[in-house]
């Protein structure tokens, strides 16, 4: 079993907050993690069993009273349930009363969002993280802000960083040994999502139309989004595209990553740009294959990106840095792929690189983000794969991807 990063901030939240909700993809390893952490003292129910969703949706009072040190998994199925907890909180505030999973963002929906206020701290969960796979305790992002990474002789590159990257990190998939089985785990796994999880949250029309859609965002993953491209794809108008959007994030496929700007600078792009959360999601979406890649490397970078996207955003759950993420793009077309905002204003920035050089030009972003930012401007650093860590100016190196989990 994977020790994960957000078990001690979930035991932490517990010794001072009433409810604790713990968010993500479904097969993340949640309901693994909560049975783990409720061996002994709690009570587990889970929504996915039919007779206990009924019963929850039926009379949700009835339901939760009485329960103390309870485990909920699947909340969303029956939202409702939200409400009645927070009339047995207010009547009993003592901490670690409930421990709460989510496959999609309940916090989204009407009548839930202010409910909880003050009494639950929401922590997400997303799959694997590398180093959680190697039992390692990350440092990069602490490291990044100090400037201060280090070369990897045991980096992992070339044609072993693909296959990484290719493998995502949903438990049951990276388990399976081949590729192809890895890829019928995903695309099930895309299936139960589209038809299964979008109706707990939503009525969805033109709900055959959605695995194309997906296939559609699978290529703009990386890229600025468009929602009227996206949805004149599949004949719906631009406000359908955007819901659909945003509906796919409350489940966890995908992620808007908003623009970092100033207004001391006036030629900037403010437009969100598109992520995958998994990469092997991404690839089976894509029909991204090992020897496909080898076949065209140019299909290699948006994947790329989308992985240390999702391991950024991993890293943050087990750093104690308060962290905001972004992207940056001016007028000119110099872009960053992600931007690190700190609590204190200061600016960490990674530009990713699927190639094994590193050229002066690929520094133009991360230039200018520093010259908007100034004093802010912390460090920033160009990804890529190799094993050296090489300094390109004040503030500024290229690095191994594989500092990402070291």
């Amino acid at each position: 079993m994977f020790q994960r990063f957000v078990e001690r901030r979930a035991e932490e939240a517990l010794a001072d907050t009433p409810v604790v909700l713990i968010v993500g993809p479904r097969r993340a390893g949640k309901t693994t993690l909560v049975r783990k952490m409720g061996e002994t003292g709690w009570t587990y129910s889970t929504l996915d069993d039919q007779t206990v969703l009924e019963a929850a949706q039926s009379d949700p009072a009835g339901f939760i009273r009485g329960l103390d040190r309870a485990i909920i998994d699947e909340i969303q199925r029956a939202p409702n349930l939200l409400l009645a907890i927070k009339k047995t909180v207010d009547e009993d505030y003592r901490p670690g009363r409930f421990l709460l999973t989510g496959s999609a963002n309940v916090l989204t929906l009407p009548r839930v969002a202010d409910s909880l206020a003050g009494r639950m701290e929401t922590i997400r969960m997303l799959p694997l993280a590398r180093a959680e796979i190697d039992s390692r305790a990350p440092t990069f992002l602490e490291r990044l802000f100090e400037g201060n990474l280090e070369s990897q002789s045991a980096a992992i590159v070339g044609d072993e960083l693909v296959q990484l990257a290719l493998r995502g990190g949903f438990p049951e998939a990276i388990s399976r040994d081949s590729e192809r089985r890895r890829q019928d785990w995903a695309r099930a796994y895309l299936t139960s999502i589209l038809t299964r999880d979008l109706r707990d949250i939503a009525e969805v029309e033109k709900l055959t139309e959605l695995p194309k859609f997906v296939r559609l965002l699978a290529e703009h993953s990386g890229q600025l989004v468009n929602y009227s491209q996206l949805a004149s794809g599949i004949n719906v108008n631009h406000r359908t595209g955007q819901r659909y959007v945003g509906l796919l994030e409350q489940v966890f496929l995908i992620a808007t990553l908003q623009p970092w700007f100033t207004n001391a600078l006036k030629r900037i792009v403010k437009t969100p740009k598109l992520h995958f959360l998994d990469s092997g999601l991404l690839a089976a979406a894509r029909g991204l294959t090992f020897d496909r890649i080898k076949a065209d490397r140019g299909a290699f970078g948006a994947l790329l990106e989308s992985f240390v996207f999702s391991e950024v955003l991993k890293l943050m759950t087990a750093s104690d840095l308060r962290l905001t993420p972004h992207h940056f793009r001016d007028r000119d077309m110099r872009e960053v792929d992600i931007v690190l905002e700190r609590d204190d204003g200061m600016i960490a920035a990674i530009e990713v690189k699927a190639s094994a050089t590193v050229k002066a030009s690929d520094f133009s972003g991360l230039r200018a983000l520093a010259e908007a930012c100034g004093d802010r401007f912390a460090f920033g650093v160009v990804l890529y794969d190799s094993t050296d860590v090489v300094p390109f100016g004040d503030r500024l190196a290229a690095a191994p991807l594989s500092c990402l989990w070291a």
